[in-house]
Order: C-alpha cells, then structure tokens, then sequence
C-alpha cells in the first residue's frame, strides 16, 4: 500500500473515531426501536434505510463538532488526550467543515426522504448537544448531563415520527426512558474519571458535588427508570415477557446502584458495561414482545 493509501486510510479512522461508533450504535439501536413501534412492525426497508442514515449523520456531525470544540480539554485528560483532535491529526477547520457538512445532509436526507418531522427532531437534538450541552452547559454545570440528554432521547421519537408523521404519547414513553437512563450512565464514568474533570477544571458531578452525592444521584435516576421502564406494558406497547423482563433488569439495577452507594471500592467499568446491556436489552425485547 503506497503512503499516500496509508494516509487516507488513518485519516478517515480518525474521523471514524470522532464519531464515537460505540455512542452512534446505540443511537441506531433506539432509532430502529421508534420505527418498529411506531409502525408495530418494519416498514418498507427504503424508509429504514433512510431514517437510519440521517439519524446517524445526525449523530455523527454533533459528535464531531464536540470533538472541535472540546479539543483544548480533551488534551488535559488522560482518556481523551489521545483523540484525534488533541494529537492534531485532524486540523480543526476540516472537522468543523465535516461536522456542519453532516449536519446539513442529515437533514437533508430526513427531510426529502423521510419527513419534516423527523429532519426537525434530528435537528434539535444536533442543537441541543452541539450547542447547549457543549458550548453553553458542560463547562458551567454539572447539570450539563441532564440536560445534554434531552439529544440522546430524541433518536426513539425520530424513528417513532418517521413511521407516523407525528408524536404521541408511545414516543413520549421511549423518550422519558431514554433521558431518565442517561444521566447516572454517565456518571458511572465521571467518578472513574472524576480526576481527569478535576484537571480540565470541569464541572462534573463528582468534581462539583463530590463522589458520594454522584453516588445518591446514580440511585435516584435508576429508581425513577424502573417505573417509567414498566410504562410500554402498562400502555399496551409491549407485552408479559417485556413487563418481565424490564422488572429483572430493573431490579438489578437497583442492587447495583445500592451497591454502588455503601461501597468505596468498585469496578466503576461493570456499572457502566451494565448499563449498556440494560438499554440494548430493554429495548431489543421491547421490540420483540410488541403488542401488534
């Protein structure tokens, strides 16, 4: 392979990288839940297609820009001061150019493709984590979290709306379990890396309000998951083995966040790889066990 080969090929992994895949999939993963919802079924696969694209275009651009603009921070941790941005194999001009470019196609796509809805609702959430959570929030609050997740709750509604053309009260259940969810997900890696925000002087739960009342936090949101989880069941979107199984999980969850609150010692990477299962598998049952 020829160094200029060699080049295109680092360059477009680090753009990769700046996507964060492992953010993007589970983006794909609620998108694909809204559609099926919405639609009780799969659609015609050219509207999936579709929706899926703009939806990841959407989450790629808004990752991106973060990427741009957290690049002075980043270089201050230890787990992101290797990313592409701080390392400078990415001049930032060519990312911000990227980052508006995607944006702008996502929108674009949903749009004529798919409907306004769903183009508007990607829209919002790009603004909401580019905008509020990056730019106006993470660097003044520790409420950022909170708030940035309004962005990630928003790919089950652009799903739901690009089967329906319109938000109801379903959209609005997989939304509040998404935004509820967040917020102690993260946290699990803001104690890991409390140090690390210490030294970017950002304002992170742990740095802002300490460890234990991270901890308290973590428990609070994941004992508000669990009712909110079992709402698809008691609306009629999903079925006994779902309202099953979002209890085992949900308990679990529980144990865990206990756990997490009277023990000073704990692999803060097992809550966090926990979290992921809970949503992946809340998520794929629910479309599993839907009531048609």
């Amino acid at each position: 392979m020829s160094e200029e080969a060699l080049t295109y090929k680092g360059t477009f992994r680090d753009y990769v990288i700046l996507t964060k895949p492992g953010l993007v999939a589970m983006v794909l993963v609620t998108t694909v839940t809204g559609i099926y919802i919405g639609h009780r079924g799969m659609p015609d696969a050219a509207l999936v297609f579709w929706t899926l694209l703009g939806t990841c275009l959407a989450a790629c651009g808004s990752t991106i820009l973060n990427n741009v603009y957290d690049r002075d921070i980043d270089s201050l941790m230890v787990r992101t001061r290797s990313r592409p941005m701080p390392r400078g194999a990415i001049r930032p001009s060519a990312a911000l150019v990227s980052g508006v470019a995607i944006i702008l196609a996502s929108f674009f796509i949903l749009s004529y493709f798919v409907n306004m809805l769903s183009a508007l609702l990607a829209m919002t959430a790009s603004v909401v984590y580019v905008f509020v959570y990056t730019h106006l929030m993470k660097r003044r609050t520790p409420n950022a979290t909170v708030v940035g997740g309004i962005s990630g709750a928003l790919p089950p509604v652009i799903g739901y709306a690009s089967v329906t053309g319109h938000i109801t009260f379903e959209a609005v259940i997989l939304f509040l379990i998404m935004f509820i969810w967040q917020p102690s997900h993260f946290w699990f890696l803001s104690i890991k890396y409390a140090e690390d925000y210490r030294r970017a002087n950002i304002p992170a739960m742990p740095v802002a309000r300490g460890i234990s009342a991270t901890k308290f936090k973590i428990l609070m949101f994941n004992t508000a998951l669990f009712p909110v989880s079992l709402l698809p069941f008691f609306y009629g979107i999903a079925g006994k083995i779902y309202l099953i199984t979002a209890v085992c999980l949900g308990l679990f969850y529980l144990f865990l966040s206990l756990r997490l609150l009277f023990m000073k010692e704990e692999n803060l990477f097992r809550f966090f790889y926990y979290s992921n299962l809970y949503l992946f598998t809340l998520f794929s049952v629910m479309m599993i066990d839907a009531v048609r």
